[in-house]
């Protein structure tokens, strides 16, 4: 299945407490779950977060199904893009 990186531009995400990242990570949890239970098979991986965004990682049927998930969480989604190759420091090998 695919795997996307999504951007959500999030100014100040950096300064964000435990608490509120817990809290956002619970929500989308719930949602996925549903979208689940509705018949998307929607895994998020992880998140990195930046200065002023989220970068999130997603195995998922489609970009579509990623951008529902935002909507359903009320969360931003300023761009999703595939994940084609994922190299690392074994491929110069």
């Amino acid at each position: 299945m695919p795997r996307y990186l999504v951007e959500r531009k999030l100014p100040g995400a950096s300064q964000m407490s435990q608490e509120q990242l817990q809290t956002i990570a619970a929500k989308s949890n719930g949602v996925l779950s549903q979208m689940r239970r509705g018949g998307i098979a929607i895994q998020w991986d992880h998140s990195y977060v930046t200065d002023d965004a989220l970068y999130c990682v997603y195995v998922a049927p489609n970009a579509t199904s990623v951008r529902e998930h935002a909507r359903c969480g009320g969360f931003p989604c300023d761009s999703v893009m595939e994940i084609g190759t994922v190299i690392d420091p074994i491929t110069g090998e």
